[in-house]
Formats: C-alpha cells, sequence, structure tokens
C-alpha cells in the first residue's frame, strides 16, 4: 500500500478512537454529571456573577436564541472596533500594522463571530499581536463555544419534554469554552510548541538569507492561535499561507496532529449526540451516514491528485508525484487531499495545499463539500445542518410507509417539515443568487480585475467564495481579487445569513419537539439506527444537493473537467 495513502488510514482511524471517549466527556458535560474538570466551577461561577447571569435559568428556544444573537452581536462590535482603530493600540504591534480598511474590518469581524475566518487580508501584515490574540483567538473560541452550545440546546431539545425547560444558553456556551475547548488546546498548543511553531511576542526577525540578503521574517504567538483555529473549525491562518506555511505546520508530524483536531470534535459531538439520549447506536449509524460521504469524496480528491495532470504526462514530463502544484513537498497529494476535504467537511477552512491548483474535480469536491455542509460540519452546527437532513428523512420514510413519521418518540408534523425545508433551501438560495449576481458584474465589466482565470474555472472561484461564506468554512480559490468592498459587504450578509438561520431552525424544531407528547415505541415505529434508514439519508442528501447544486457545478469544475 502506497505510504501516503497509508498515512490518511492511519490518520482517520486514529482520530475516531479518539473521538468516541471524548463524545462520552462531552455528553456529560452538556447533561451537568460530574467530570474531572469540575474543578474550574469557581472559575465559572465568579464569571457569572461579575456578568449577572443565573446559569440554572431555565429558558424556552426563543430565550436561547435571543441570548446567543445579543451574545454574538457584543462580539461583532468588539472585533469592528478593534480593527479600525488597530494603528492606535499602544502595546502588542511592535511592527505597526494600521488600521484595516471599513469594508474590510466589517467583513473579518462578521467572519470570525460566523466561525467563518474568510481572510480578505494577510494575516501577518493585516493584524497586530493585540488583535491576532484579543480578537481573532478570542473569537475562535467564542464562535466554536456558540456552535457547541446550540448542539447542546437541540439535543436537550429531542429529549425533553417541557418546551420552557431547553437548558440555559450562556451555561452551555462557557462549559464549552472551559471544559471542551480550552484543556485540549493547551494540551495541543504545548505540543505544537515542542514541535517548532513560535509563540513570542517579539516583532519580526531579521535575517540573511543564503543570497547575503537580509529579509525581515514574520514571527508572533502563532502556537495559540494554530490550535484554536483548527480544534474550534476555524480556520484563519495567523500567516496569509495558512497551513501551507512553515510556521503553522513545519513538518508531517504537525500535519496529522493539526489535521486530527480538524475532524476530532466534529466527531466526537455525533458521538456524543448518541450518548446524550442513551442510544449510541444512533451516534454509531449517524457517524457511518457522514463517513460514507466523507471517504468517498477523499477517495476522488486523492485518486485525481496522485493521478497529475495528463496535459503535464502528454508533454513528455515527469508526473509520477502527482499533481504537486501548488502543494507541499513534505506532504504530498494524498495528505493535501485529506486536508482539504477534512477543512471542507468541518467548515474549517485552513488549507495546506493551493485549492486553486487542484485538480477540476478535486476542487469541485471541497465546493460540493461545502454545499453539503453537513458532513461532520463546523462544531456544534454540522450536526445541527445534518439533524435538518435527518428530519426531512424522516418524514419521507413515514409517507413510504403511510404512518405519521416519529423522532425520538416525538411526532414530526408539518410545523417541522416546513422549518427544515426552509434551512434547507436558503443554503443553495445565498449560494447561487449571490453567485449570479457576481457573475453578471464580471461578465458586464471585463476590466472589473476579479478573476485570474477565465472561463470555467474564474466561474468556480467565484462559487467556491460565496459557498465558502454561506458554509462558514473560510476557504478558498485565492484565485480570486476578493479584497474590494463588493466582496467584502456581500460576503459579509451571506456569513450572517448562513451562520444564523441554519442554527435557529432546527432549535425552532426541537423547541416544538420538546412541547409534543412522548409516544412509546412500537412494533411501526421507524428505527433510526439501521441500515434502511441510513439509506434513505443519505439519498435524501445526495438528491438534495444533486438538485440544488447540479447546474452551478456543470458550468464550474465539471464543465473544466471535459474541457482539458
Amino acid at each position: 500500500m502506497d505510504t501516503e495513502i497509508l498515512g490518511v488510514l492511519v490518520l482517520f482511524i486514529v482520530t475516531v478512537l479518539l473521538a468516541i471517549p471524548l463524545g462520552k466527556y462531552c455528553a456529560k458535560v452538556f447533561k451537568g454529571e460530574k467530570t474531572w474538570l469540575d474543578l474550574l466551577k469557581p472559575v465559572e461561577k465568579m464569571i457569572f456573577k461579575i456578568s449577572g447571569i443565573d446559569p440554572d435559568e431555565e429558558m424556552d428556544w426563543k430565550q436561547n436564541m435571543k441570548a446567543m444573537l445579543w451574545l454574538n452581536v457584543i462580539f461583532f462590535v468588539w472585533a469592528f472596533v478593534i480593527l479600525i482603530t488597530q494603528s492606535l493600540h499602544p502595546f502588542w504591534n511592535p511592527d505597526g500594522i494600521a488600521s484595516m480598511e471599513p469594508t474590510t474590518a466589517f467583513n473579518t469581524a462578521i467572519s470570525f463571530m460566523t466561525n467563518t475566518n474568510l481572510q480578505h487580508y494577510s494575516g501577518e501584515t493585516g493584524a497586530s499581536y493585540f488583535t491576532q490574540l484579543l480578537v481573532f483567538c478570542f473569537l475562535q473560541f467564542v464562535s466554536a463555544a456558540t456552535g457547541i452550545a446550540a448542539m447542546a440546546l437541540l439535543f436537550k431539545g429531542i429529549v425533553q419534554k417541557q418546551a420552557t425547560h431547553l437548558g440555559n444558553f450562556y451555561q452551555l456556551f462557557l462549559k464549552s469554552s472551559t471544559r471542551i475547548l480550552l484543556p485540549i488546546s493547551v494540551l495541543v498548543a504545548i505540543i505544537l510548541v515542542i514541535q517548532g511553531i513560535p509563540s513570542t511576542f517579539e516583532g519580526a526577525a531579521p535575517v540573511i538569507t543564503l543570497e547575503g540578503d537580509t529579509v525581515n521574517v514574520a514571527r508572533g504567538p502563532v502556537a495559540p492561535m494554530v490550535t484554536i483555529k483548527q480544534l474550534g473549525t476555524n480556520g484563519g491562518g495567523y500567516f496569509g499561507p495558512n497551513s501551507t506555511h512553515p510556521f503553522e505546520n513545519p513538518n508531517y508530524i504537525t500535519n496529522l496532529i493539526e489535521n486530527c483536531i480538524i475532524l476530532l470534535i466534529p466527531i466526537a459531538l455525533v458521538f456524543a449526540f448518541g450518548f446524550y439520549i442513551g442510544k449510541p447506536k444512533v451516534g454509531y449509524y449517524f457517524f457511518g451516514a457522514m463517513t460514507v460521504i466523507f471517504m468517498s469524496f477523499v477517495a476522488i480528491s486523492i485518486y485525481y491528485e496522485m493521478s497529475g495532470n495528463p496535459n503535464i504526462t502528454a508533454m513528455g514530463i515527469d508526473n509520477t508525484l502527482g499533481n504537486m502544484e501548488g502543494k507541499e513537498m513534505r506532504f504530498g497529494t494524498a495528505a493535501s487531499s485529506m486536508w482539504g476535504v477534512s477543512t471542507t467537511s468541518t467548515s474549517n477552512g485552513s488549507v495546506n495545499s493551493m485549492h486553486d491548483s487542484h485538480t477540476p474535480l478535486s476542487g469541485g469536491i471541497f465546493i460540493l463539500d461545502m454545499m453539503i455542509n453537513a458532513i461532520y460540519g463546523g462544531v456544534g452546527v454540522g450536526f445541527i445542518n445534518f439533524f435538518v437532513f435527518v428530519v426531512i428523512a424522516v418524514f419521507i420514510s413515514g409517507l413510504m410507509v403511510g404512518r405519521t413519521p416519529e423522532l425520538f418518540g416525538k411526532k414530526i408534523e408539518a410545523k417541522e417539515v416546513k422549518i427544515a425545508a426552509l434551512v434547507a433551501i436558503a443554503h443553495p438560495f445565498f449560494i447561487l443568487v449571490s453567485t449570479a449576481i457576481a457573475s453578471y458584474l464580471a461578465a458586464n465589466n471585463p476590466d472589473i480585475g476579479w478573476l485570474a482565470n477565465p472561463s470555467f474555472h474564474g466561474f468556480s472561484e467565484m462559487l467556491y467564495e460565496f459557498t465558502s461564506a454561506a458554509a462558514n468554512n473560510g476557504s478558498g480559490f485565492e484565485g480570486l481579487g476578493d479584497a474590494t468592498p463588493f466582496w467584502n459587504i456581500l460576503c459579509g450578509v451571506v456569513m450572517i445569513l448562513g451562520r444564523f438561520i441554519p442554527i435557529i431552525g432546527p432549535i425552532a424544531i426541537a423547541g416544538s419537539l420538546a412541547s409534543k407528547k412522548y409516544i412509546p415505541e412500537s412494533a411501526g415505529t421507524l428505527k433510526v439506527e439501521s441500515f434502511a434508514f441510513t439509506a434513505v439519508l443519505l439519498s435524501v442528501i445526495i438528491i438534495i444537493a444533486a438538485l440544488s447544486f447540479f447546474p452551478a457545478l456543470a458550468l464550474g469544475p465539471i464543465a473544466e473537467f471535459f474541457s482539458r
């Protein structure tokens, strides 16, 4: 077996083996059961006391969503103000980095607040140490905690029997930060520092090159930000080249570690659902459904990247290493493909290769991955998006057998199906309408200067940008000139809608289910922990994605593939 492929398999197996016990632990945290990190209770009580919040107050789904939205408004205002006043900060700015232009600051504040981390600036030259830590690193924690807390509310709504007792968002939000994200981040950051990733407050270091020239090499508190950017499925790089930069990802070992933690919590939270509701098999079946698609995408991407570009082979050039354009020699094609599928599956958005340089179908897989937006997904919200497909699949299954559909002892009726359908339709609507607007402007303004590539690939660049924004992913093809007011503002709007509508809709469904009478299982109850339902669920995901996005994909990566 090729050692590159073996590395991919080992990485995935180890991640799953770590995710199962982590899922059990997360379920205990959400239930309020005793864990070894209860020693942090005094700190949590002090934070709640200072903020004047009662963490034991039970809220309904509307109160919880209001708490989430207001908290995120505060995060946005904090980030925006810091970004537009960056040059005025009296400390932690040794390189004198200037303030951000207002539309870039608007886009960046929304991007990090929504866990997207789409960067229309270059990290090391666009943000001071103060901004990197107290804005970006801070938002990478709280945006991830927001998604986990929202998912925990969904868990509670599914098993709860009172609509007015859906938990407390503030409590779940803080516990997600202190009990899940923080301890793992500290451990991984220490490992990354040992592996050579810098963590310093000193300014850029002057270095004399082999040619005798002096260059200033940017550095800073990189290790802690890299850790939470991967663990919290954020993806925003400290440096412009992101995880291709040797200070963010210096060797194959760090590549394995970072790819592992990208997948770790999203997979663990799928298992956590089964443990939370007392049916671990449900979590395993849901994980299996996601993994069928995930591994299929990984296999397709690896095949085409390791096969290389046939046009180069036709020129008589050695192509045995595969398509190495835009890739790091220390990682190779298979690890780059695995990273690309991992990050687009988890809404992470970091890159260890240039997605714009991947073969057409491999790049198309990355786009489709974000279009589905429910394969593991961003921390918390990935499972929330997946739940929408579960509701639709349960409804369709009920129609097929002529029985009122039920999910975990609660009837799925018109209200829940309508909400799920609206959420499922909203995602392609944001992507396709925005891409159409950009395509129209580019076609009618040939000197607009957005596209580095014409024709099919240029369309893919615009489609990828809006898909990434709507999926709260943050990666890009990067052949697109996106640092303009048009892209800053429109992508900002898409990121907000793409973040909160898919959270609010499923939580509303959970609130509705919580108010319904529990129906004991019977011989006619549809078991979601079965191969039959898993097949229906996969069919629903594939059909919805195909119907929604195939025409756009046909105009971009598919057309490019057949035109080579």
